[in-house]
């Protein structure tokens, strides 16, 4: 359909930071909001929560598991049916904590598919359909580098068929998290070298006590989040910087970089910064969605 709106794509933004952002951009004209969810019910509640405050806003709502990746496939083949115009802007902000367990239907540790990988897929296969000026976001987390021992890189491999240890830890998501940061940093460096001007940047939205991606609450004890009072961001806040960073015309040339519950850019972990393992995940996250040439602007190898 033709359109001369801005259209930014919103994965998991029925509820929490996702829902939160939706919300502050659909206000603005300028902007339709594609809120791309899993559970396609809540995603129209969503909507019309949004439309409460916001009747002329122009919000749409498209199914999307980015568990599956022949429905991240279907999501884009549905999208560039229905849309003439340029995408402008992809939140990959859709996610899991390292309490779930077990395998995709593809086969993949569902942390790593989930966090990493559906996105991946879903990145490269709109690449093609962006604006020059377009804007990606990964949502990421401070978790990339986890209070204690610090994190050894395992492979990619590994993260994507994890052994009986790994598979029943925590540490997944922390890996998953790192993950997006290697994706994030090695895009960026891709669409450099092409002299592309669609920027690529991550975000740390930080510890949200108040949203549902946690659903049991009963660690955030006084003393607990005492802790990690360093690591603990606002729903409100982190919101109101993504939405910023997506919209705002400060940020549409800024890449490669990694914001902290905001819009204030901070380095990422040493080990977030490792070439090596971020074109390890590159190649073997092409080879697992079976990605193939003139399916991404980026590059498969």
């Amino acid at each position: 359909m033709p359109n001369n709106k801005k259209t930014i794509i919103i994965t998991g933004a029925n509820s929490g930071l996702g829902f939160e952002a939706a919300r502050l951009i659909a206000r603005s004209p300028e902007y339709r909001v594609i809120l791309a969810a899993r559970n396609n019910e809540r995603a129209e509640q969503a909507k019309a929560e949004i439309m409460k405050s916001s009747p002329h806003a122009e919000i749409q709502t498209m199914e999307l598991d980015v568990a599956s990746l022949a429905s991240v496939r279907t999501f884009v083949k549905r999208y560039n049916e229905q849309n003439e115009e340029p995408l402008f802007g992809l939140v990959c902000n859709a996610g899991i904590n390292g309490m779930n367990k077990g395998l995709t239907q593809d086969g993949f540790d569902i942390v790593f598919e989930t966090n990493h990988l559906g996105h991946f897929l879903l990145t490269n296969l709109l690449l093609p359909s962006m604006q020059p000026a377009g804007r990606i976001l990964m949502v990421s987390s401070d978790m990339h580098k986890p209070p204690g021992d610090e994190l050894t890189w395992p492979g990619t491999s590994a993260l994507a068929h994890p052994d009986n240890k790994l598979g029943e830890s925590f540490v997944r998501y922390p890996f998953s998290k790192l993950c997006n940061l290697y994706f994030t940093y090695e895009l960026s460096r891709r669409l450099a070298r092409m002299d592309s001007t669609i920027t690529v940047n991550a975000l740390n939205p930080g510890l949200m006590t108040n949203t549902n991606f946690a659903l049991d609450k009963s660690r955030f004890t006084p003393e607990f989040l005492e802790a990690v009072s360093d690591r603990i961001g606002s729903l409100e806040g982190s919101s109101k910087g993504l939405a910023e960073i997506m919209t705002g015309d400060n940020y549409g040339q800024v890449t490669g970089e990694y914001y902290d519950r905001g819009t204030e850019t901070i380095p990422s972990s040493p080990l977030s910064y490792n070439e090596d393992h971020a074109l390890e995940l590159w190649k073997f996250s092409i080879s697992y969605t079976k990605l193939e040439q003139g399916e991404t602007l980026a590059g498969l190898l």
